[in-house]
């Protein structure tokens, strides 16, 4: 395999990943506005955001052979662009209905662009000889935070969110186009039949798509609950509550940004087998705690120890995938199938029991992640 590749595709991936993160952070900060705009209570706009999480799911599994027919270039610049120009529809929908429709589209694009740039991110690893993925996400979750922050921003100044999104996308659209020509053109090797159209994973990216399962599963239980869980269960202020995902969210970000350099030194198994340690420990100290500064410390520690798990599962998904966008698209469908039940389940477990017992089961799937870090080892060798 040629191990040569051009600093500006390794640019261009980053520069993708982190523009995917961009369009969901604006996003999410706008969703007040647009529950508001359309007058729709918790139940309604629950049932709207259900919509990307099954766009997605119903998409990702196509990914492998659309990449494969059109090339890793082709089909991921053609995908962040199409998803960067989304970001100005939902805040247009003229009542519950249209926004379903417009998230729905607005998950296939996404899941599918999640696809094909983890695919590309993969290839561009096993050219380069070394870990480069946790990266690659901790560029997203940088993505996420800037765009995220623009937006909390136009929302405090009271900026209508139909002209912030619409400004949004189209400056993201314009460095989608950019970035776009600069990434790696894979293609699929001589005589390699395509994929089918709807790919299931096999048995070793089901196993690998477990512990994604698992970190996701306290990624977005973590994402959805902290602020809940700070005001009901430690009485926290609405600015501490708020804090604690903020503080979640940047440990992950910079558990991802140096988590390479850790996969090169003692290899994914054991960055994964700490990094559920820590999560473990992270868990315990939520379900233990009943006044903030320790519950704010726990989610610290899940965000940080979760940080590196999907990155390590797309790489070694990729690599033992029959093609790169075929294992990665196995992977992320088992894996995002846990955003789809985290919140609701969480929620549900809470009502029925407490909080803290939900959590428990956070942690639960955290000290699985700590023993199931072997199903990384026979793939994706040393860093």
């Amino acid at each position: 395999m040629d191990h040569h590749v051009p600093p500006r595709a390794r640019t261009a991936v980053a520069a993708t990943f982190a523009l995917h993160g961009a369009v969901a952070g604006s996003f999410a900060t706008r969703i007040p506005w647009i529950q508001d705009h359309l007058g729709v209570g918790p139940g309604g706009l629950g049932l709207a955001l259900l919509a990307p999480a099954v766009g997605s799911l119903l998409a990702m599994p196509t990914a492998g052979r659309i990449t494969h027919r059109f090339g890793g270039r082709v089909v991921t610049r053609w995908l962040i662009a199409l998803w960067c120009a989304m970001l100005a529809f939902p805040a247009l929908a003229p009542g519950l209905p249209a926004l379903f429709a417009v998230l729905l589209l607005y998950g296939a694009v996404a899941g599918m662009c999640d696809v094909a740039m983890n695919a590309q991110g993969v290839v561009v690893e096993q050219r380069l000889g070394r870990s480069i993925m946790s990266g690659l996400h901790g560029m997203w979750s940088v993505g996420g935070l800037a765009g995220g922050t623009a937006g909390i921003v136009a929302a405090h100044a009271g900026v209508d969110a139909r002209l912030h999104l619409a400004a949004m996308a189209v400056v993201l659209l314009g460095v989608s186009l950019a970035v776009g020509p600069l990434l790696l053109d894979v293609r699929p090797e001589a005589g390699q039949s395509a994929p089918a159209h709807f790919v299931l994973p096999a048995r070793g990216v089901l196993l690998i798509g477990f512990l994604g399962f698992c970190g996701i599963f306290g990624e977005a239980a973590s994402q959805d609950w902290s602020a809940v869980y700070l005001d009901r269960v430690t009485g926290a202020s609405p600015a501490v509550a708020a804090a604690s995902y903020t503080a979640f969210a940047c440990m992950m970000a910079a558990g991802r940004l140096c988590g390479d350099v850790v996969v090169r030194r003692i290899g994914p198994v054991a960055a994964v087998r700490s990094g559920g340690a820590l999560a473990s420990l992270g868990g315990v100290l939520v379900v233990a705690s009943r006044t903030p500064a320790p519950a704010v410390t726990g989610f610290m520690l899940i965000g940080l120890g979760i940080s590196v798990v999907i990155p390590l599962v797309f790489a070694a998904a990729g690599n033992v995938g029959r093609t790169p966008s075929e294992g990665v698209a196995g992977a992320a469908t088992v894996s995002y199938a846990s955003g789809f039940v985290a919140p609701s389940l969480i929620g549900w477990i809470g009502d029925v029991f407490t909080l803290p017992f939900s959590f428990g089961l956070v942690t639960v799937l955290m000290v699985a992640v700590m023993l199931g870090a072997g199903t990384l080892a026979p793939r994706l060798g040393r860093g």
